[in-house]
């Protein structure tokens, strides 16, 4: 019996050390009884230097107060998703989000158990942003006319109807206050309208400011939104916000809705009142921003899914565009093809005439799941291996946009012997769908499964069937 108990904690204490993630785990006195390599890299310590020892000893710069785990054990209730900010003993600059559970055992609490995710990059990144921007705003109030906005309508170039309709829609709006929400797909332009309406409007000599809302963690981005005040966690800083830094200006808020729910609500409060609360200040300011809000599912899609609060919708819903996807502006497709050869001439020095009609038609029949941005990398693909004085044929395009069978022409009636059955016919489809798309995300199943218009679960589970 006491055999398989070894056995069974020797086991769990391999698996753990595989995670990717800090875990930290102490005894019901705050003494370390497990601390993996992954956690021991953060501090800047060895596994050694922390196994046994209690936590303060450890750490010296933590608190009771401070320290999730010794909380954890004071109060036997989790912890989930909090921010610290901390100096490891080499000096660096940690920031994680940990998660701390107690440790319970026939009723009775035996320690906790931390699982700590670093986002030291990302925090140094985005903050280093969001100096830059501070620093940006200052030097518009001596120089004016320059924001980061650098798209007009002129630059939109499109031979589509509809299109056209909602860039002319877009100029009139421009010239307003009210809050504009714009859904497309990946790749269809949604930042270039943006940064045109705010060129357009009469805050155009003042910040323009962009967040995506996908980029920042949860934990991290209601202080990249609204900003941090000294002492509000360990390490944070006084440092404005993006709302603070766009006042006067427009405020871009990409991906709306991969904005965790209970943040929308904090956003709420700030579109409603026209003021802004940093993180653990209890002073208000007064802002005057535009926020122009994009989505890349449809806003009763994301509503349905509860991805988007309802209130926040109607609040931000003032004016709203839908931007169409290529596959649906037949006409865009070669207007837009001829537009990237002669950009890519210039670009890349080229003589390069066009685009044969044999491999126009195969782009005119294919689905471009990345919209215009897909377009422009197929055209600027193909013409680094173009000769001057040339036409792009099929066999210059990029491989999952002209399969090696796309140029096969049917010229008599099908041999109905080799027809394979709907079902295996529609699952291989499906297959090359998924993979142009995990192609064209670079193999990121959530942004993959976006563009498809399924679940992410939907789509590992169709990945695992093959």
């Amino acid at each position: 019996m006491i055999t398989g108990s070894m056995e069974t904690a020797e086991t769990l204490n391999a698996i753990l050390k595989t995670i990717d993630e800090g875990i930290h785990v102490v005894d019901a006195d705050g003494i370390t009884i497990f601390y993996n390599s992954v956690a021991a890299t953060l501090d800047g310590l060895t596994p050694d230097e922390v196994h046994n020892c209690h936590v303060l000893e450890a750490f010296p710069s933590l608190t009771t107060e401070t320290s999730t785990l010794l909380k954890v054990i004071q109060t036997g209730k989790p912890i989930f998703n909090e921010h610290q900010s901390y100096t490891n003993r080499k000096g660096k600059q940690i920031d994680t989000v940990n998660s701390t559970l107690p440790l319970w055992l026939n009723g009775e609490l035996i320690g906790a158990v931390e699982v700590a995710k670093d986002l030291s990059k990302i925090k140094q990144l985005s903050e280093q942003l969001l100096d830059l921007q501070s620093k940006m705003k200052r030097l518009n109030k001596s120089h004016k006319n320059q924001t980061f906005a650098s798209y007009h309508f002129s630059d939109i170039i499109t031979n589509d109807s509809t299109l056209d309709q909602v860039k002319m829609q877009c100029e009139k709006a421009s010239q307003t206050q009210s809050p504009i929400m714009i859904y497309g797909e990946t790749g269809t332009g949604k930042e270039m309208f943006v940064q045109a309406i705010h060129n357009s409007s009469k805050r155009s000599s003042q910040p323009f400011v962009v967040q995506n809302c996908a980029a920042i963690p949860g934990p991290l981005l209601e202080g990249i939104l609204f900003g941090t005040t000294k002492g509000s966690f360990t390490g944070a800083i006084d440092r404005p916000g993006v709302f603070e830094l766009a006042d006067g200006g427009t405020l871009f808020l990409d991906e709306l809705n991969s904005m965790p729910v209970e943040l929308q609500a904090k956003l709420l409060r700030v579109v409603q009142e026209g003021v802004v609360q940093r993180v653990g200040s209890h002073v208000t300011r007064k802002i005057d921003v535009r926020i122009i809000s994009a989505l890349n599912e449809k806003p009763e899609e994301c509503m349905n899914k509860g991805s988007l609060r309802h209130d926040l919708f109607y609040r931000l819903n003032v004016v709203y565009f839908e931007l169409p996807p290529l596959r649906e502006r037949k006409r865009d497709i070669s207007f837009l093809i001829q537009y990237f050869v002669t950009h890519f001439n210039a670009v890349f020095q080229k003589k390069v005439e066009g685009i044969t009609d044999e491999a126009e038609q195969v782009l005119q029949n294919y689905s471009w799941p990345g919209n215009v941005r897909e377009l422009k990398h197929a055209i600027e693909h193909s013409m680094n291996f173009s000769e001057d004085y040339s036409l792009i044929g099929l066999e210059l395009l990029p491989k999952h946009v002209a399969p090696s069978n796309a140029a096969i022409r049917i010229e008599s009636a099908p041999d109905l012997s080799s027809v394979p059955p709907l079902r295996k016919a529609l699952g291989d489809y499906e297959q090359q769908i998924i993979q142009m798309a995990l192609k064209q995300t670079s193999g990121n199943i959530l942004q993959a499964a976006k563009i498809l218009g399924v679940p992410r679960q939907t789509l590992q589970y169709k990945i695992k069937q093959r």
